[in-house]
C-alpha cells in the first residue's frame, strides 16, 4: 500500500509539474511578444470549421469545449492563445503528455482554423458586469 501511495504521489507531482511548465512557457512566449511590441500573425482561419476540428480531433477532451483548460488535463488555450507559430511548434512536438499531431493528422490550414476558433471565444466577463453577483 505504501508503494501505491508513493506512485500516486509521484504521478500527481508529475502532472502538476507538467502543467506548471506549460503555463510558464506560455507566460514566457507572451512576455517575448509584449517586449517585441507585436504579435506574430496567424494565417486567416475559419473559426466555425476550427470549432468542428477542435471537437473532431479530440482537443476538447483535455482543453474543454471552449479551450478553457482544466487542472491536470490541459492548458487554457482561449480566448488569448499563444502566438500561432508557437502553437504549431507545440502541437507538432509537445513537451508534456499531449500526443504529437503531425501535419498528416492536422494540416497547418486546419491548425489555423482551430486557432481562429480559439481567438473567437469570448473573454471572461468582469464580475462587476454580472447583475446576479452584484445584487445587494
Amino acid at each position: 500500500m505504501d508503494v501505491k501511495l508513493s506512485n500516486n504521489w509521484r504521478i500527481g507531482a508529475a502532472v502538476i509539474s507538467a502543467a506548471a511548465l506549460m503555463f510558464a512557457s506560455q507566460g514566457g512566449l507572451r512576455a517575448q511578444e509584449q517586449a517585441s511590441g507585436s504579435k506574430p500573425s496567424a494565417p486567416a482561419g475559419n473559426a466555425e470549421n476550427g470549432k468542428k476540428l477542435f471537437k473532431a480531433d479530440g482537443c476538447y477532451q483535455c482543453h474543454g469545449y471552449e479551450g478553457q483548460g482544466a487542472a491536470g488535463t490541459g492548458a487554457k488555450l482561449a480566448p488569448n492563445p499563444i502566438p500561432f507559430p508557437a502553437l504549431v511548434k507545440y502541437v507538432r512536438a509537445p513537451k508534456g503528455q499531449m500526443p504529437p499531431y503531425t501535419a498528416k493528422v492536422i494540416s497547418d490550414a486546419e491548425l489555423a482554423d482551430i486557432y481562429a476558433f480559439l481567438q473567437s471565444r469570448p473573454k471572461t466577463p468582469d464580475p462587476k458586469t454580472i447583475p446576479l453577483l452584484n445584487d445587494n
